[in-house]
């Protein structure tokens, strides 16, 4: 209280940390308690906070928050845990110690850590910690959804373009330059839920004339402004993006001196080995490594070599279709350009084969790809949309190429290749020794596992069954496997059956009720945090920012970041982790800007460093005076990938569309189910708040009138979900712009809120509101191991509609 009596009011400026939006904020504090977040308009993310954000004193405050380290003294079938409030010092001990067990017995790969989403909780402050302790420590194996959530846009499109074409945060890449894009395309994609600030820009480019290209079976958010929305089908995103590209190749509505001069193209094809033509074939004297291409003007063959980039001799016009006729030093050969066999294969995707296979008219269709073509420079982001499916990498690369046909990439108004300031890496690259392949590498080496993530599927197959090499120990830093990924039923099992599992987190959750030590966590609220750019535009990414901590953790919760170094100390990796000093590590990060530490904390709202943003970085010379080119393997965008081929996968998008409704099933299962993310809740989080809850109390399944009317289900009423894999219950919610074949579906429900009434639920009962007990987590990416989260057969029935379901609905 001030001398008046009247409260003691401050207002800290920082960004929420929820999610990937990182919304600039201002905190109000009165007397020392976090009453209310508000947006901060003079912070490049702070245009607007969501419900998420508004949220945040409830989640700061609740009741249910872990407090004190827990030790568990029952075994883990026993229902009750029996847990033990313990000391730091000794959950410490106990974790370091099983760690370093594991790694005598099994080697330190035997011990994984999981880690929850950057993009949708707030690890993202902590999570180059977790890996510099892995790779100080000696494992490979990171436990996250990659192969649902940054994988397509982030890192399958690198077989395209050799960097991410949309930029994931955590992976960087491209980023859609919206404020200078003549059309934008949202494709599974809704940033009015998921990246608020994407979706201001989009309205301000809608205002001076953008055009938008929305791509989702869903009429929600941005698609009611859109120019066209393409009510796809879900699962079938990648046979969309080859019948567009079909178009725009038929009619000519395609960048033909980028596709010549930037993308392998023009590269010649053998037709007898279904192979890129190699120089040596050609000429004896040939060096490794160099390709061949065809000259229309000459009516010879060039040679490309991928060292430098450059033909010789200089062609005076390469050829991107047709069928040649090449003497090779056995024989004469036939051999067509990459690109028409690209072309060739988007042939198969005819207007009335997209209209069967993703039920968009042909009128559609055209309207799109018409739209894409008239309107650039074109941009694009892709998220989550065409990720969670068993085709996500194909997909992403036939949307990647989609693009390429744009000519957009790194140009004005397309998907740039922003600047950013100078850093030092501190995830510890350098610590790692010799480390064993990761989990899941060696059955899909071009998938997640190539960078250090596995999979659920494969993690819990090396704890249950020791393949390919036993896993007795997981470090968990939030992750909620059982609610965020498919499978619980044999998550349960595998979790339950590791020697040792320690879980840091905010509330418990089903997921950590399995560990055996339970580590308390302070919120983005309650802990500073660096953030070196905020990735949406060049402003943005000159920004930089020492988040404050707004109100102390409650009891004895600390940073995952102070958890994380706790760790490093107690094994004697204390020199690897700057003595145990957090400020040391940032002071190292910040080395290379020319920003201190003390600056950005006397300066809470942050500071600029100024930054310019350098277009068709491709185009500029290297120090050999060599245009750089893209960084792939023939240092061009790549239509044709030699590295899928070499690993036994097809060169070009190989599509496999998930059937609908197939003779054997199409009774007992007639509708697609896919899912989406309530805008209300980060994945399995914040159910507990009832500012939030009161508002969304339970599970919906959407589906349209006429769907619902067959089966004699009223809005509001209890249903239940089923598929060849399982079931859960949620209430009808009707949506009469959804395909009458499609019902959409909510994952992350579990959390109880005592407030409100409302019970929570066991996500491994089948007559529970755990989406992922219908997902088949056999049907999986072949490429990135994704199982099929957004594609599923199922049926509906009504359970019941009696006055008091709602009590009983979650119990």
């Amino acid at each position: 209280m001030t001398a008046s009596g009247a409260p003691r009011v401050d207002h800290v400026k920082g960004y929420c940390g929820l999610c990937i939006a990182r919304c600039g904020t201002i905190a109000t504090v009165a007397d020392g308690r976090f009453i209310r977040l508000d947006p901060d308009p003079s912070h490049p993310t702070g245009a607007a906070i969501c419900a998420k954000g508004r949220a945040a004193p409830e989640l700061v405050y609740h009741r249910d928050r872990l407090t004190r380290p827990l030790r568990r003294t029952r075994p883990k079938g026993d229902p009750d845990p029996g847990w033990e409030e313990t000391s730091w010092d000794i959950a410490i001990d106990q974790i370091a110690s099983a760690m370093r067990r594991t790694a005598a017995q099994y080697g330190p790969e035997a011990v994984a850590f999981s880690l929850s989403s950057p993009s949708t909780t707030a690890i993202a402050d902590s999570a180059p910690f977790v890996r510099r302790l892995m790779n100080a420590f000696g494992t490979p194996n990171l436990v996250w959804a990659l192969d649902l959530c940054g994988w397509g846009r982030g890192f399958a499109t690198r077989y395209v373009f050799g960097v991410g074409s949309v930029a994931t945060g955590s992976a960087g890449g491209a980023m859609p330059e919206i404020a200078k894009t003549g059309c934008l395309i949202l494709w599974g994609y809704n940033p009015s839920f998921s990246r608020i600030t994407h979706a201001t820009a989009a309205v301000d480019g809608l205002k001076r004339g953008m055009k938008l290209v929305v791509i989702d079976p869903r009429n929600v958010g941005l698609a009611n402004k859109a120019d066209v929305w393409l009510r796809v089908r879900p699962g079938s995103d990648g046979a969309l993006a080859l019948g567009l590209a079909n178009i725009m190749i038929e009619r000519g509505w395609y960048d033909q001196e980028f596709v010549r001069t930037w993308t392998n193209g023009p590269l010649l094809v053998r037709s007898d080995t279904n192979s890129l033509l190699k120089a040596e074939d050609v000429f004896p004297d040939a060096g490794r490594g160099s390709l061949v291409a065809w000259d229309m003007r000459s009516k010879s063959i060039v040679r490309y070599d991928p060292a430098t980039g450059q033909y010789d001799p200089p062609p005076g016009h390469l050829s991107l279709r047709g069928e040649y006729a090449v003497e090779t030093i056995d024989g004469t050969v036939s051999c067509q350009p990459i690109f028409d066999h690209y072309a060739s294969l988007c042939g198969q995707y005819s207007p009335e084969t997209v209209a069967r296979t993703c039920w968009i008219s042909a009128e559609q269709l055209t309207e799109a790809a018409r739209t894409i073509w008239e309107s650039r420079p074109v941009s694009y982001y892709a998220w989550s949309g065409h990720e969670h499916h068993a085709n996500t990498t194909e997909t992403a690369r036939a949307i990647a190429m989609l693009y390429a046909l744009t000519g957009s990439f790194d140009a004005p108004g397309g998907n740039v290749l922003l600047p950013s300031i100078p850093t030092a890496s501190i995830t510890g690259e350098d610590l790692a020794q010799q480390l064993a392949p990761a989990i899941g590498v060696i059955e899909r080496p071009l998938g997640p596992a190539r960078w250090g993530n596995v999979s659920t599927h494969d993690f819990y197959r090396a704890v249950l069954e020791g393949h390919p090499y036993p896993v007795r120990t997981l470090i968990g830093f939030g992750a909620n496997l059982l609610l965020a990924q498919a499978d619980p039923v044999r998550g349960r099992a595998a979790l339950s059956s590791l020697d040792f599992y320690a879980h840091a987190d905010l509330f418990m959750n089903p997921t950590a009720a399995l560990a055996d030590i339970v580590l308390p966590v302070a919120s983005c609220f309650e802990r500073e945090a660096l953030k070196i750019g905020f990735e949406i535009s060049e402003d943005a990414q000159s920004y930089v920012q020492l988040r404050s901590k707004i109100v102390p953790p409650p009891g004895e919760a600390l940073p995952d970041t102070d958890i994380i170094f706790g760790i490093a100390k107690r094994l004697g990796l204390e020199m690897k982790f700057w003595h145990g000093d957090v400020d040391a590590a940032y002071r190292e990060q910040l080395a290379l800007s020319g920003i201190s530490l003390e600056q950005l904390r006397a300066e809470p709202a942050g500071q600029r460093k100024s930054l310019s943003t350098t277009h068709y970085k491709y185009k500029i010379p290297d120090d050999r005076g060599i245009a750089r080119g893209f960084p792939t393997p023939t240092r061009k965008v790549e239509f044709w990938s030699e590295i899928f081929a070499d690993q036994g996968y097809p060169a070009l998008p190989d599509i496999e569309t998930p059937v609908f409704g197939t003779p054997e099933p199409a009774d007992m299962f007639p509708l697609v189910l896919t899912c989406a993310k309530p805008s209300l809740f980060c994945q399995s989080q914040h159910r507990a708040l009832p500012l939030l809850r009161k508002r969304l109390p339970y599970p919906e399944i959407e589906l349209h009138p006429t769907t619902a009317a067959a089966r004699k289900i009223q809005d509001g009423d209890w249903v239940e979900v089923r598929t060849s894999s399982g079931a859960m219950r949620a209430k009808a919610r009707f949506n009469n712009t959804l395909d009458d074949r499609v019902v959409v579906g909510q994952h992350g429900w579990w959390q109880a809120c005592a407030e409100l009434g409302i019970a929570g639920s066991d996500p491994t009962d089948p007559n529970g509101s755990n989406f992922n007990l219908t997902v088949d987590a056999a049907m999986r990416d072949p490429i990135s191991g994704t199982p099929s989260h957004r594609f599923n057969m199922c049926e509906i029935r009504l359970l019941r509609a009696d006055a008091d379901s709602d009590r009983r609905g979650m119990a």
